[in-house]
This record gives C-alpha cells, sequence and structure tokens, in this order.
C-alpha cells in the first residue's frame, strides 16, 4: 500500500511517500501530483519506499514529462540503495533529477538555527 504525505513549502511541493509504487497503486501517486497547484517543483521523496515496479516507473515517467512540460521541475530525492539499483539497471538514473534531502534547502543548510532533522522529516 502507497501512503503520500504532501508537503508546499513556497511553491515548491514535496511528496513524502511510504511503501510500494507499484501497478495498482501509482493511480495514488498520479492523483497526489495532479491534484498540486500553483507549483514550480515536484519532489517525490523515495525515502521510505520499498518497491518500485514497472507500473510505478512508467507513473514516474509520466509524471515527470507531464510537469517538465507545464515547466515545473521534478525531483527524486532520499532515494535508497534498492531503489537507485533499480533505476541503474533500467538507466532511468540519468532521466530523472535526482537529489539529496538536503540539497533542495541549499540556502537554508548553512544556518546553525536550523537543524537537518527538522527539515528533512517527513513523518
Amino acid at each position: 500500500m502507497l501512503k503520500i504525505n504532501v508537503k508546499q513549502l513556497g511553491t515548491v511541493a514535496f511528496l513524502h511517500l511510504h511503501g510500494q509504487i507499484v501497478n495498482g497503486e501509482a493511480e495514488l501517486l498520479r492523483n497526489a501530483v495532479h491534484s498540486l497547484s500553483n507549483v514550480s517543483a515536484i519532489k517525490l521523496d523515495l525515502a521510505r519506499v520499498s518497491t518500485l515496479d514497472a507500473g510505478g516507473l512508467g507513473a514516474m515517467l509520466e509524471l515527470r514529462e507531464q510537469a517538465e512540460a507545464s515547466g515545473i521541475r521534478f525531483e527524486l530525492m532520499n532515494i535508497t540503495r534498492q531503489i537507485r539499483r533499480v533505476l541503474e539497471i533500467t538507466r532511468l538514473d540519468s532521466v530523472f533529477l535526482i537529489t539529496a534531502g538536503m540539497d533542495s534547502f541549499p540556502a537554508v543548510s548553512t544556518r546553525p538555527q536550523a537543524s537537518a532533522a527538522q527539515l528533512a522529516s517527513c513523518a
């Protein structure tokens, strides 16, 4: 089962995903992304994703294409070793923009009063 927690900071939408992005569950991801408005960037946090199959990859590719066609930046962040391996095997690691969690906050990460745990926590 896929669970999605959406947080929006300004015009950047963070979708924190938990579970499996697989055929049958990918529609939840599509609906969540399509419900976003007034965003300049969409960041999928995959730190808690355990499984990604062909249906999930297809949905992510489709969402990336739609976002970029609308001028919206589409990124994957906090990918696990297992998900990275799937992306490498399919050679999609060169298609998706992949960032670490703190790369999303370059201006904030240098400020001592903001802790990494506060910024990276999605739960």
